[in-house]
């Protein structure tokens, strides 16, 4: 395997010598109508994904039909051409930004969308890419690739897609031998890839997040407001930094809402069905729902609510302590007394937040929540092209700037 990685990178750097003496705006505009093609109705790309992914991943195929519409709605080409202007053009004119030769991409999940993004980035910087596929997602970064090939040739000769055994260590270490790593896993998985990268590598990871809900004031006895955040819940069965996994009610009492959440998961299911569930990940979501369970018959203020298979489980808890979250449609339900108490419940999440979804609370409230996305119950899924992930831009970390005086 390490000799493949030496070769995709000969090839590469081939491809990407092609590519440096091509206009930038060249390349943007390639790149925004793959974007283009990828979102727009009846779009095969999506359609091999709903048919391949489900296999590879457990996902329903209504899921990924759902997930895939509703994410890459707002993923447009003017999307795309608008973040360009945004990061690069607001460079001193006496400065010049280029992308690196050679940029490694390891990534992590089972959701397309932040693998699309981690592979269009450097490519907007006309750095050729080596990607590793995620080992519970195979098939997105190839069939990226493969819509490349077909909108621009010579652009996708500058991406290659490596899979190999994550324990494979003489493999890793050439993959990871690169001008630029980005590096997308758990806090475990880029604390050991930070360890193997040169000297003088440029690192730009994305570790573990998870993302909750807040809901307060008329929002708590809206109806829509709890079908929306199953709907948050139920899109990609909670396995995404973007899934709520707790939902925090500034009320006395936190009961009808975890009722009305329920209701509205046990209702989803019927139109987006969960899907396959890991041995280990079933395990644990028994273990969670029994434990639950045996506080509240040994008296505990706790309510339990959910489905005899654990298809989707919510839990009322009697304190807004944080507990944890086996995912797969497992919601915890915690009142909270003010927006102070609110502020205190997810500070120790602070630095693994990704988004607060919010209804009837007001944003000034969580500002400093350490979250860099904060939305409306129902959009956490679908966040624009040009999200902050982890408080930091897109282009400009995968960037060289040369600055002239």
């Amino acid at each position: 395997m390490t000799a493949r990685v030496s070769e995709a990178r000969e090839r590469l750097a081939d491809a990407q010598a092609r590519m440096a003496r091509r206009p930038r705006e060249d390349t943007v505009a390639s790149l925004a109508r793959l974007l283009d093609d990828w979102r727009a109705p009846g779009s095969r790309w999506q359609k091999r994904l709903v048919e391949e992914l489900p296999g590879a991943t457990g996902f329903a195929a209504e899921t990924v039909r759902e997930g895939l519409a509703r994410a890459l709605e707002g993923w447009t080409g003017d999307a795309l051409r608008s973040l360009v202007v945004r990061e690069l053009g607001a460079l001193p004119p006496a400065s010049s930004v280029e992308g690196f030769p050679h940029t490694s991409v390891l990534l992590a999940g089972s959701i397309p969308m932040p693998t699309i993004v981690s592979l269009v980035a450097p490519l907007v910087l006309h750095s050729a890419v080596l990607a590793k596929p995620a080992a519970r997602d195979p098939i997105s970064a190839r069939v990226f690739a493969d819509s490349l090939a077909e909108v621009d040739p010579e652009l996708a000769a500058c991406l290659e897609v490596l899979p190999f055994a994550s324990d494979d260590a003489e493999t890793g270490d050439a993959f990871l031998a690169a001008d630029c790593v980005v590096a997308t896993g758990s806090d475990e998985t880029i604390a050991g890839v930070a360890a193997r990268v040169r000297a003088g590598t440029r690192l730009v990871t994305y570790g573990h997040r998870l993302s909750v809900a807040a809901v307060g004031g008329a929002a708590l006895a809206d109806p829509e407001v709890a079908r929306a955040l199953a709907l948050d819940v139920a899109l990609w069965d909670q396995l995404g930094c973007l899934s709520p996994v707790a939902v925090y009610c500034v009320a006395p009492d936190a009961e009808p809402f975890a009722e009305a959440l329920a209701a509205a998961l046990g209702e989803i299911e019927g139109r987006l069905p969960r899907g396959a569930v890991a041995t280990d990940a079933a395990a644990a979501l028994r273990r969670e729902r029994d434990e639950a369970e045996m506080r509240r018959a040994g008296g505990a203020d706790v309510s339990v609510r959910g489905d005899a298979s654990l298809r989707w489980t919510v839990v009322r808890e009697s304190d807004p302590t944080w507990r944890p979250a086996p995912l797969h449609r497992f919601v915890r339900v915690h009142a909270v007394a003010s927006s102070a108490e609110l502020r205190r419940a997810i500070a120790p999440l602070s630095r693994h937040l990704a988004a607060v979804g919010l209804a009837g609370v007001e944003p000034s409230a969580l500002a400093a929540s350490g979250a860099s996305r904060l939305c409306a119950p129902g959009r956490m899924q679908t966040p624009p092209l040009d999200w902050h992930h982890d408080g930091q831009p897109l282009l400009l970390p995968l960037a060289r700037i040369v600055d002239r005086s």
